[in-house]
């Protein structure tokens, strides 16, 4: 399948499309272009609420991007790295049969699969502002990440 059938199969199944991918074979370069994807949509998804805060504050926008792009795009994905190995470590403690690529993949996937809704929440941030609409986004934000994340966790641990 297609990364963007893939996604909305997640919505409906993450556990399926997590051992579906696991069934391709472990790439690891596959699960690094994935988190390098989420990394750049969530970087994407960002300026919107960049531009708003540099006009309202009259800081300089380019700096603002600046920052967003190396928290983002250099150290997020060392830091998420770090996430799967400790997911992974919970699961061998919880007595889970899965390889660390199966937590590296469920964890990567998850945050790209969520991010449709991460560019709705940069857009509400942008557009609208802090508010009720802002929190009620983000938080159907985490709930799809917690679920595609757990769910694909649980997978890729029984999977083997």
């Amino acid at each position: 399948m297609s990364i963007t059938r893939n996604i909305t199969a997640t919505y409906r199944g993450p556990g399926r499309v997590v051992r579906h991918l696991l069934a391709m074979g472990p790439r690891e370069d596959r699960a690094l272009a994935y988190l390098m994807a989420a990394c750049a949509l969530l970087f994407i998804a960002q300026l919107p609420r960049l531009s708003r805060e540099a006009h309202l504050t009259g800081e300089d926008l380019n700096m603002l991007m600046g920052g967003s792009l190396m928290a983002l795009i250099f150290i997020a994905p060392l830091l998420l790295y770090g996430l799967a190995l400790v997911a992974r470590l919970i699961g061998r403690v919880l007595g889970g049969q899965g390889t660390g690529y199966g937590a590296r993949l469920a964890l990567f996937w998850a945050l790209l699969a969520s991010a449709p809704l991460l560019l709705l929440h940069g857009l509400v941030s942008g557009f609208i502002g802090p508010g009720p609409q802002e929190t009620a986004v983000g938080l159907l934000w985490f709930v799809a990440f917690l679920w595609f994340w757990i769910g694909g966790s649980i997978a890729q641990e029984r999977a083997t």
